[in-house]
C-alpha cells in the first residue's frame, strides 16, 4: 500500500536558528518514514521552497489539489503549519466533496525533537490515513476533527482547534480555485459606510462578519454600501462573529437591513469556509 505525504512546512518540520524557527528540509519525511507501519510504501511531495502557512493562499491550494488527484487510490497526509490550517482545511473539504478520498491534515505547536506535541499528532495522521473511509481531517491534539469547519481559538496551546459543525458538503462548481479578489470584511461598532464601499469596490466579493445570529447598526450607509456591491454582481456572505451558532435571519429586526441589501446567509459556516464558498461556487 502507499501513502502520498504532501509536506508544505510549517512549524512540524522547523529548528531553531539564530532569527528563530526555520525549515530544515527532510525532516518530516524522514520522521514520518520511520514511523510507518510494515509494508506501507511512502510517496513525497515536498514544497520547495518549504511554506509558513502566513503564505499559503489559493494557488498552493491548487498544487496540493492536483498532488491528490494525480495519485488517485492514495490516501493523503498534508503537513502544514498552524496558522492557516483552517482555510487549508475548508478548502481541501469543499473542493474535494463527492470524490471520496482520504486526506489528513497535520502540523504542531512545537518542532519535531523537541518531546512535544508533533511526534504525537504525526502518528495520529498515519494511523488515521490508512484507516477506511473518505473524508478530510485534522489531526492535532490527540484529537481527530472533520477540517470543514476548523477553528484555531488559541496561539500558543497545543490543543490549539476545535471544528465547528458545517452542512453536509455537496460537489463545488470549481474543482480549483480561480483569481478572484476575495476577503474577510468585520463589522464594529462606528464603522463607516465609505470604509466598508471602499473595500468592497477593491474585490469581487467577500465574506462580511456581523454580529450575534445576523444583525448589523442600521447606518444607512453601511448598509447602501452592502446593497450596492451586490446589486454590481458582487457577492457578500455573512457569518457570525461568534465562534459557534451561526446566523438566524429574522430573528431581531436589526438584521432585516442585511438580507434587504442582498447579502448571503452563511449559516453556521466559520469565515473560512464562507470565504472557499465563494471562490469555489
Amino acid at each position: 500500500m502507499k501513502l502520498l505525504l504532501i509536506h508544505t512546512g510549517g512549524t512540524i518540520g522547523m529548528v531553531p536558528t539564530p532569527d528563530g524557527l526555520a525549515p530544515q528540509a527532510g525532516m518530516v519525511e524522514a520522521a514520518l518514514e520511520a514511523m510507518l507501519p510494515t509494508g506501507i510504501t511512502l510517496v513525497r511531495h515536498i514544497f520547495d521552497p518549504l511554506l509558513d502557512s502566513a503564505d499559503v493562499g489559493p494557488s498552493h491550494w491548487n498544487v496540493i489539489l492536483n498532488v491528490i488527484r494525480s495519485h488517485p487510490d492514495m490516501p493523503v497526509i498534508v503537513t502544514h503549519g498552524s496558522d492557516t490550517m483552517s482555510f487549508t482545511g475548508a478548502a481541501l473539504s469543499q473542493a474535494l466533496a463527492g470524490e471520496e478520498r482520504r486526506v489528513v491534515l497535520c502540523g504542531s505547536m512545537k518542532p519535531l525533537g523537541q518531546n512535544a506535541d508533533a511526534e504525537g499528532n504525526l502518528a495520529l495522521a498515519i494511523g488515521t490515513a490508512l484507516a477506511p473511509g473518505a473524508g478530510v481531517f485534522l489531526a492535532f491534539a490527540g484529537k481527530l476533527l472533520p477540517a470543514a469547519g476548523l477553528v484555531k481559538h488559541d496561539s500558543q496551546a497545543e490543543d490549539a482547534f476545535c471544528s465547528q459543525p458545517q452542512a453536509p458538503l455537496e460537489p463545488a462548481q470549481s474543482r480549483l480555485f480561480s483569481d478572484k479578489r476575495l476577503a474577510i470584511l468585520s463589522l464594529s461598532p462606528g464603522v463607516e459606510g465609505a470604509f466598508l464601499a471602499a473595500a468592497l469596490d477593491a474585490l469581487d466579493g467577500a465574506v462580511l462578519r456581523v454580529f450575534g445570529s445576523g444583525t448589523a447598526m442600521s447606518d444607512q450607509a453601511v448598509l447602501a454600501a452592502l446593497a450596492t456591491a451586490v446589486s454590481g454582481g458582487k457577492r457578500v456572505r455573512a457569518v457570525s462573529q461568534c465562534e459557534a451558532g451561526g446566523l438566524q435571519p429574522g430573528a431581531y429586526a436589526a438584521g432585516a437591513g442585511l438580507w434587504a441589501a442582498g447579502v448571503e446567509n452563511g449559516g453556521a459556516e466559520t469565515p473560512e469556509a464562507a470565504l472557499i464558498h465563494l471562490w469555489l461556487n
